[in-house]
């Protein structure tokens, strides 16, 4: 690729900001576009915000010279062009699309007003703006309705119940943290939760959100109970922000779909990070995107082996906060935590301390492990199923992974 190819980023989030730094680093230039006024900021820690601990520029990522405020309406592809919603044009030769995800707003009766918004009090849970709107309604007494119980549910929960919201958590599955946890990890979740006293409701289905004025005041589950709330989070996933290239007519299944070299049906223009869909997978986390971030910038570079092969990605989360009446809450999550017929599973809990470490191995691999609490060993477990080596047979060393504290 020669220096003067234009490369233009659409997307400044984790995945945009970093690809436009490695690509700086490298020698290419290169202009990122994002819509949103907030400087660029690591989405993951968006709770620690909430619950008081970090201010936005805290989290804040370093944006590079480049950046353009611009919300992108279409993309040309004969002329090489995106349009932007003020009319301009910016013209690339190679085009990313690093565009995210959105979060899902479940089909609720009353969710939106006559004009299509969300009513008073009713908040998604992706944005600085979502985050910082939040932030300005929360206050001690105020009752807070979660609905969703995944990794955002619980942070969400977490954070409310730190600036002292009186929270109340539906989760329509019968756990929390079902995707990630096993049930022994998700209980001892919900313990810490109910020892903040958020109020878990597990196995129901939210049906209604009642709006009295424009702003609401209960939600209603199927069964017919109703909680007050004076706010609502809508904590129930993500999914990738496919519109622009839908419109501009490039292959999209759940994901847009890119190859190895994170090419899209469009042989100039990339894709990255949540939006994408590769190898049939859609990932939603933060180390895939980096990882296709970097794969991406050696590529546009003129590195010709650059391919992204998938990633094994660990899930972890810290629950901490200043106001913490137990402290920090740590968790960690890789591969398959539910053992199958035959596999082997080593546990260790410690009930007092509230810690669990759990592994499952098979045919002499490590394939998946839960931890909670004292996460010392997580590193050296994670790089052992990452290399996926067979375990010496006499199993020591794998004890030695679960119970050693200097692993990570």
């Amino acid at each position: 690729m020669t220096s003067n190819t234009r490369v233009v980023v659409i997307g400044a989030g984790l995945a945009g900001v970093r690809l436009a730094r490695r690509l700086g680093e490298l020698g290419t230039p290169v202009t990122l576009v994002g819509e949103e006024e907030h400087r660029p900021y690591n989405r993951v820690l968006l709770a620690e915000v909430l619950a008081g601990r970090y201010n936005p520029e805290v989290i804040a990522l370093p944006a590079p010279a480049s950046l353009t405020r611009a919300r992108v309406t279409g993309i040309d592809r004969d002329n090489r062009t995106v349009e932007c919603a003020d009319g301009a044009k910016i013209a690339y030769d190679t085009l990313v699309l690093a565009t995210g995800s959105n979060p899902v707003l479940p089909p609720l009766r009353g969710l939106f007003t006559p004009d299509h918004v969300l009513p008073e009090g009713v908040h998604a849970f992706r944005t600085m703006d979502d985050c910082l709107g939040l932030s300005k309604a929360v206050r001690p007494g105020v009752k807070a309705v979660v609905i969703g119980g995944g990794l955002l549910g619980v942070s969400a929960a977490r954070a409310l119940a730190l600036r002292g919201a009186q929270v109340m958590l539906a989760q329509q599955s019968e756990r929390l943290m079902e995707r990630q946890l096993d049930p022994a990890a998700s209980k001892l979740v919900r313990r810490h939760l109910l020892d903040l006293g958020v109020e878990i409701h597990t196995g129901c289905r939210v049906r209604d959100v009642r709006c009295v004025g424009g702003a609401v005041r209960s939600v209603e589950m199927a069964d017919g109970y109703a909680l007050d709330a004076d706010l609502v989070v809508l904590a129930c996933g993500v999914h990738p922000r496919v519109g622009l290239a839908q419109v501009a007519g490039l292959e999209v299944r759940k994901g847009i779909v890119v190859d190895d070299e994170l090419r899209t049906s469009d042989p100039n223009i990339r894709a990255i990070g949540d939006c994408v869909q590769h190898d049939g997978t859609v990932y939603g986390l933060a180390t895939p995107a980096l990882e296709q971030a970097d794969v991406l910038a050696e590529s546009l570079s003129g590195r010709t082996d650059a391919r992204y092969t998938g990633t094994r990605s660990l899930t972890r989360l810290t629950l901490a906060g200043q106001a913490a009446p137990h402290g920090p809450f740590d968790l960690a999550a890789f591969g398959e935590t539910e053992a199958l017929p035959g596999d082997d599973v080593v546990q260790l809990a410690d009930a007092t301390r509230g810690t669990y470490r759990k592994v499952v191995v098979r045919d002499d691999r490590l394939v998946g492990g839960v931890l909670v609490g004292e996460l010392g060993t997580v590193g050296a477990l994670a790089r052992a199923w990452e290399g996926a080596e067979p375990l010496p047979s006499d199993g020591g060393p794998l004890l030695h992974l679960l119970t050693n504290d200097g692993g990570s």
